[in-house]
Parts: structure tokens; sequence; C-alpha cells
């Protein structure tokens, strides 16, 4: 994949999981987040995702701004680092909305 295709494609799933977090917070009346890494908290200290889950997506704000605004230059080798040993929390928090979502 070209990296400008993988550092696209991480920007867009990293926006997802703070657009459906964003939706869920308002939805469910848990607090009003400052910016991206509050909503990571508050959907851990909510319980909504995992505390677990939380941890492992803290800094993920701050990375999808380096994507988006190229701050100093975009590191691919932090890109194929995140995608490699971190490709599995989007399928987490997939998984963890899900459930949050049928108990309601």
């Amino acid at each position: 994949m070209p990296r400008d295709l993988a550092d696209r494609n991480l920007q867009v799933a990293a926006e997802c999981i703070f657009d459906i977090g964003g939706h869920i917070i308002a939805e469910d009346g848990l607090g009003t987040p400052n910016d991206y890494e509050d909503i990571i908290k508050i959907l851990g200290a909510k319980k909504v995702i995992s505390k677990g889950l939380a941890k492992k997506l803290r800094g993920l704000g701050g990375f999808r701004n380096v994507l988006v605004h190229d701050y100093m230059g975009i590191d691919y080798n932090l890109i194929y680092a995140r995608l490699e040993n971190n490709l599995k929390d989007f399928s987490s928090f997939i998984i963890e909305i899900h459930r949050h979502l049928r108990k309601k």
C-alpha cells in the first residue's frame, strides 16, 4: 500500500473512533469532551469501552493530528509500527461499542 494511503486510512479509522465515541457520549449524556483524547477517557471511565482498550487508544488523538496537520513531517516508521502493532485495537473498539449498543 502506498504511504499516503496508509496514513490516510489510519487517519480515517481514528476519526471514526472519535466520531462514534462523540456521538455515544452526547446521546448518553456522559459529559463534554474537550478534545479527541477526552473522548477516549470518557468512554473508558463510563465503561462504554474497557479501561484496557482506553489505555491502548491513548495518544490516538495526537497521532491523528500529526497525520492531518503534518507536524514536522510524517514519520512513516511510526505509521508502520502503529499498523503492525495496534491494528487490532480498531477491531476491539468495534466489538466493545457493539456490545455497549446491544445493552441499550
